[in-house]
């Protein structure tokens, strides 16, 4: 506890452990941040261009990466990105019903020809000739 002048006790203040560190936020600029650095480097002597980053906490990197945006023609190329993976494109939702009735149209398909097989086989042991499918005369 500590004694104020006026005779009031006061806490002690916390004491900041000196090994650990704050963890450290990543800076974000916003678009109109980065035109106005961009504008203000330019406008800058090539002599004064180092100061000019330390004084706003800037790197040569940062100003070639921002140039590279603008210059690329994108829209809106200045504005921050969002870090991680990106999401995957949603497949067209008619493409996907397609896609399952295919596969059910597929199934149904390899059911058919085993039945026609098994009807093949079983008149080949009975003796019971099949009838041919009857040919387009058209042809």
């Amino acid at each position: 506890m500590i004694t104020s002048e006026n005779g009031q006790v006061q806490p002690a203040p916390k004491r900041v452990d000196p090994e650990t560190l704050e963890k450290a936020k990543r800076r974000q600029f916003s678009a109109d941040d980065k035109r106005r650095y961009l504008r203000e480097y330019e406008a800058t002597p090539k002599g004064e261009r180092g100061a000019f980053l330390r004084r706003h906490g800037l790197y040569s990197s940062h100003i070639d990466t921002w140039r590279k945006q603008a210059a690329g023609g994108e829209l809106g190329g200045l504005e921050p990105r969002k870090r991680g993976r990106k999401p995957k494109p949603r497949p067209d939702p008619e493409l996907e019903r397609l896609r399952r009735d295919n596969a059910r149209l597929q199934r149904q398909l390899a059911h058919a020809e085993k039945i026609l097989d098994v009807q093949k086989k079983l008149s080949e042991i009975l003796g019971i000739p099949l009838n041919p499918p009857e040919s387009d005369e058209s042809e």
